[in-house]
């Protein structure tokens, strides 16, 4: 969501709403974590009974900050329910990483081709590493009882949990400029290097495919450049 044109108050109403959602990054909402479905409420672009995990205490909540009518929960977006663990079935994992790319608090240890584990105090049960896991070995296994809504988590939960997606967002911008100045090295090192690198034979053939590739790289090149200003 574009920051262009959002008010001071409007982004510390946001602010005020994000502090009263569960943090767990469930996107469940419709949006892709719990500070963009806050700010969707401040601009008055979302209602606000689109939190499942948050329930219908999590609406109440966003309704007394936002002097907005208390709603029932949105059916199109899933039901209350009881808190959920992610657990691995080790004999069946193939250590894929997919579900270690899809935790949106870096809850799942493990490595390529190697058995991964859920660290529990740090899953919210979002389920989002469900869908990815290529051989169904992770399974959601209720461990609140019947309690649901904030009645089955925690404020202090919470802050763990959005703490801990911050730090990922942070890392995962991080490595993406590592990975962009790498890929950046490589060009400049095959353009400096063109003739060594172009099997056409010499002459006129050679020399348009030698501009060919050197308009893709510098083009490239140009590109990776203006995102990575953008950073």
């Amino acid at each position: 969501m574009h920051s262009v044109g959002i008010t001071p108050a409007q982004r510390a109403l946001a602010g005020r709403i994000d502090a009263v959602l569960p943090q767990t990054q469930c996107t469940r909402c419709g949006y892709p974590d719990c500070a963009s479905y806050a700010l969707a409420i401040a601009l008055s672009q979302a209602p606000i009974n689109q939190c499942p995990p948050g329930g219908t205490q999590g609406i109440e909540r966003i309704a007394q900050i936002t002097e907005k009518p208390v709603q029932f929960l949105s059916a199109a977006h899933g039901v209350e329910g009881p808190r959920a663990l992610a657990v691995i079935d080790e004999n069946w994992c193939i250590g894929c990483t997919l579900c270690i790319k899809a935790c949106p608090t870096d809850a799942i240890l493990g490595s390529n081709k190697l058995m991964h584990t859920v660290i529990a105090p740090w899953c919210t049960g979002c389920e989002l590493c469900l869908p990815v896991c290529p051989v169904d070995c992770i399974e959601m296994v209720k461990v609140t009882g019947e309690k649901t809504g904030w009645a089955a988590w925690s404020q202090d939960a919470a802050l763990v949990a959005r703490e801990r997606y911050t730090q990922r967002q942070v890392r995962l911008q991080y490595e993406d400029r590592v990975h962009q100045q790498e890929k950046m090295a490589k060009a400049e090192m095959k353009l400096a290097d063109l003739e060594m690198h172009t099997k056409s034979p010499s002459g006129p053939t050679q020399e348009a495919e030698l501009q060919r590739k050197r308009t893709i790289i510098e083009a490239a090149l140009a590109k990776a450049k203006t995102r990575q200003s953008g950073n």
